[in-house]
């Protein structure tokens, strides 16, 4: 918004009839697929995750004419008309007036929006805030200034803050009886490289703060995770049509081709 959950051994194919051989083929190709959307409870609140290969995300911001997609259903109706479909779509970071990102985004490898490290009020400036990107190694989440150093070959990144954990390390400006407990969305990076997005069940009577937030990205297995947003956001896993609501800025979804073979 505006910045103030094993196969040990398989029998040959040659060695089963027919519809056996398809469903052992079935069975190989699922236990290559991660989960989709989990719903857990911890500590009264109530979230929702879904996990992904960072191979599978991508990031939107603007169309081909310059114009941001700004809304969920604009972008499903963008990726509809190249014979995708979206499995996962969720709002990807703090922005400012008209859906510029407040910091850093890049898309296909180009910086559209540069790197902000100034100082200012709000989540985006609670330092250390962060960036979330993804390049030819994997996904990672590091402090904004360690991306300024690194200056790695990003295929997408986005800049957000605070940042959550990094290194498992909680932010030190967070305090575990905040009474501050609000609807928040996140990303977080697992050692395997596995991405973890997170959201806040959307009308629940407790909502986690800032501290509980970020715990609970550690329990979900993740050493570095980013805030991406709070009120306004969303997240919608293998949608209908998406009606038109909140306007976003940069927005994360994975959406294969509609006669993509791997569905979850």
């Amino acid at each position: 918004m505006p910045s103030a959950p094993e196969i040990d051994t398989v029998p040959s194919a040659s060695d089963l009839p027919p519809m056996r051989t398809l469903a052992l083929a079935l069975l190989i190709s699922s236990a290559s697929l991660l989960p989709a959307q989990q719903r857990v409870e911890r500590g009264g609140t109530v979230f929702l995750t879904y996990e992904a290969k960072p191979a599978e995300i991508d990031l939107f911001w603007k169309d081909a004419s310059g114009e941001r997609f700004g809304q969920f259903s604009k972008l499903q109706q963008h990726l509809r008309s190249e014979g995708r479909r979206v499995a996962f779509i969720m709002n990807a970071g703090i922005f400012e007036e008209g859906g510029v990102p407040s910091g850093l985004c890049v898309i296909d490898g180009k910086i559209l929006h540069p790197l902000n490290l100034s100082p200012g009020a709000g989540n985006f400036f609670l330092k250390p805030n962060g960036v979330f990107y993804i390049d030819a190694r994997g996904a990672h989440v590091v402090t904004s200034e360690e991306y300024a150093r690194r200056q790695p070959h990003a295929r997408l990144a986005i800049q957000s803050g605070p940042l959550l954990l990094r290194d498992g390390k909680i932010h030190p400006a967070f305090r575990a009886d905040s009474k501050n407990h609000l609807h928040r969305n996140g990303v977080g990076v697992r050692p395997d490289g596995t991405v973890v997005f997170a959201i806040t069940e959307f009308g629940q009577p407790r909502y986690a703060n800032l501290h509980e937030f970020a715990e609970f990205f550690r329990s979900q297995g993740c050493p570095d995770a980013l805030f991406l947003d709070g009120d306004i956001s969303r997240m919608f896993v293998n949608p209908g049509d998406i009606e038109p609501s909140n306007y976003f800025g940069a927005i994360l979804a994975i959406a294969p081709r509609i006669d993509s073979p791997t569905q979850r």
